[in-house]
């Protein structure tokens, strides 16, 4: 059907209402599993995704509380609608996380129920989350030291775990039979509740509205989207633009740096990202599968555009990326990608640094690059295991943009401000660990017209014998901390360090952020700072009356008021010095 005979039988009010519903539908899947999942990952820090995609695997709208995973799920079922054709039958649930299918992290776990309506297939309802465990050498889902997938997880290659409503107990049993920890059979459950919620809602919609009618208004809405996002590129100047950055660590060679480059061609309404100048995998677990960086790349340009744009397949029609076979964005066959996703940190930056030349008023100066780590152990309290990513401390500031100042405490960009940190009491409640401090980091942001976010300072006690730390992550390198853009300051680097109770020190260095610590004893500190987003503008240029209301509350030194902003403030009193500010900013 053409353009025009689809729009000429469309109710633009409809239209909306339509796209306004699938919305919904996305948020109530959200809503459902965030109620009905055991593991803090998905009920506390919601590391999850959910969508709903037409019959061909189109994206119809989607609820991106971690972008990072939204962006993969096309490209997964793309490969379950090929793998499957003319074997999808109503009742059928299958799961899925092969990054060399389709996927985008191992421990990113799909769940993918077809909805077939009148005894057609009509659509999907999915969930993506990450899980506790997925198997593999080291429990959690990420071994610094894995050299090829199968070190990392079990391979879950498309799979039914229910045929026409049957559930396939074999199938079932030999998945969780390499699983450790039964809470994510149950989180699975809880995901198979949520498509389940979203199968119940859109048939309720194509009641109301008919199949006919609902797939008129859908193409008429890809369309308007499409429309709607070549008019955001078509403000772009035409040109190539082009950034690099570095990622330290691969886990394997020591001081290993590797260069993820950027070359962004504006043509009129299309736009193209190409990694062509990227670096070749590394043998470790630092590469990205092609849908982490697809969905590295979309959610970095989305920043950068009408935020009211919908979610669905008509914005992704005029944007192209390519990543060569074979480099750090889009490595062969069977390598390790567990720490893909975190490559989002510098493609970000990349795209931001790029594309400052052609829209500076919409770009953001860098985020700050998450360091993290997952601890392992068995919680003597209750005698049962536990795992936790440490996002409670691992969350730095994003970068600041024309007009605002970055976020604080937001964590990493893959995120994009929907992952969230765990309630402190929960924490201490789902953990046997102690927190001690955790509080915002003084001079973390970086200094600017509009200053970065704060990164944070956090203090915790190990409160069980023969822990494992998991640690991944970038940023402690001083080239690797948050950029600023225009004039702007970088963040502060990440820094942390293990303390045993005998008073031996692990510091961990630019090179050391991908390594596993085993057999940590009871009471060891683990002491950690989350640095601060890029700052943007020159930050002289700042209002000496936010400074001093920062130096107030204890985020700015008056050393840094002094030294970066050139303003003189009174230390008892707070107050700005207007003569002599005046004075120091002149010259």
């Amino acid at each position: 059907m053409s353009k025009a005979s689809i729009e000429e039988q469309v109710d633009p009010i409809l239209m909306s209402v339509i796209q306004k519903r699938l919305k919904s539908i996305t948020e109530q899947m959200g809503f459902s599993l965030l109620r009905s999942t055991r593991s803090p990952i998905l009920s506390e820090s919601r590391d999850f995704v959910t969508g709903l995609y037409d019959a061909q695997g189109r994206i119809l709208e989607q609820t991106e509380y971690i972008p990072i995973l939204a962006f993969a799920v096309a490209p997964s079922l793309i490969r379950i609608i090929e793998y499957y054709k003319g074997d999808i039958h109503p009742g059928d649930i299958i799961m899925h996380n092969d990054p060399f299918t389709g996927g985008n992290q191992p421990a990113d776990v799909k769940v993918v129920k077809p909805v077939f309506y009148e005894g057609r297939l009509v659509a999907w309802a999915i969930i993506n989350g990450h899980q506790a465990d997925v198997g593999g050498a080291v429990a959690s889902g990420y071994n610094p030291n894995a050299r090829e997938i199968w070190q990392e997880a079990i391979r879950i290659t498309a799979v039914k775990i229910y045929d026409k409503g049957v559930l396939r107990k074999d199938v079932w049993d030999l998945i969780f039979a390499n699983i450790r920890y039964e809470m994510v059979e149950h989180d699975i459950l809880a995901a198979i509740g949520g498509c389940v919620v979203g199968e119940r809602e859109f048939l309720k919609m194509l009641d109301k509205y008919g199949l006919e009618v609902f797939n008129a208004h859908v193409e008429a809405l890809f369309n308007a989207t499409e429309k709607m996002m070549r008019a955001e590129i078509a403000s772009i100047p035409d040109g190539v633009y082009g950034a690099s950055v570095h990622v330290y660590d691969d886990g394997v060679r020591k001081q290993s740096r590797m260069k993820i480059e950027v070359s962004i061609r504006v043509d009129g309404t299309d736009i193209e990202f190409d990694y062509a100048g990227t670096d070749p995998q590394t043998p470790g677990f630092v590469n990205a599968p092609l849908s982490s960086t697809l969905s590295a790349t979309m959610l970095s340009f989305l920043m950068c555009v009408n935020p009211d744009i919908p979610r669905n397949d008509g914005m992704m029609r005029p944007i192209r990326v390519k990543s060569p076979e074979g480099c750090l964005l889009n490595p062969r066959f069977p390598a390790a990608t567990t720490f893909g996703n975190h490559l989002s940190d510098q493609v970000s930056t990349a795209i931001f640094l790029a594309l400052s030349e052609a829209i500076p008023e919409r770009v953001t100066a860098a985020w700050n690059p998450k360091f993290s780590g997952t601890i392992v152990g068995v919680d003597p309290r209750r005698n049962r295991p536990y795992v936790d990513i440490l996002f409670l401390s691992s969350k730095g500031g994003s970068g600041a943009t024309h007009g605002v100042d970055g976020y604080d405490y937001i964590g990493t960009i893959c995120a994009a401000g929907g992952l969230r940190a765990q309630d402190p009491e929960l924490f201490e409640i789902d953990t046997p660990n102690k927190i001690h401090q955790l509080e915002f980091l003084t001079d973390s942001a970086g200094a600017g017209q509009w200053r970065g976010g704060w990164g944070v300072e956090a203090v915790l006690e190990f409160g069980s014998e023969g822990s494992v730390l998991s640690l991944n992550g970038d940023g402690m390198h001083e080239d690797s901390a948050a950029v600023g853009i225009f004039g702007g300051c970088p963040g502060t680097p990440n820094t942390a360090e293990l303390v045993y109770p005998n008073g031996k020190k692990v510091v961990i260095g630019p090179y050391s952020t991908k390594q596993v610590i085993s057999d940590i004893p009871k009471g060891s500190m683990w002491y950690q700072k989350a640095g601060g987003g890029g700052g943007y503008g020159p930050a002289w240029t700042r209002d000496p009356e936010a400074v001093a209301e920062e130096v107030k509350l204890g985020l700015i030194s008056l050393e840094q008021a002094l030294g970066a902003y050139k303003v003189i403030v009174d230390p008892t009193a707070f107050r700005v010095n207007e003569e002599e500010t005046r004075k120091l900013r002149n010259k």
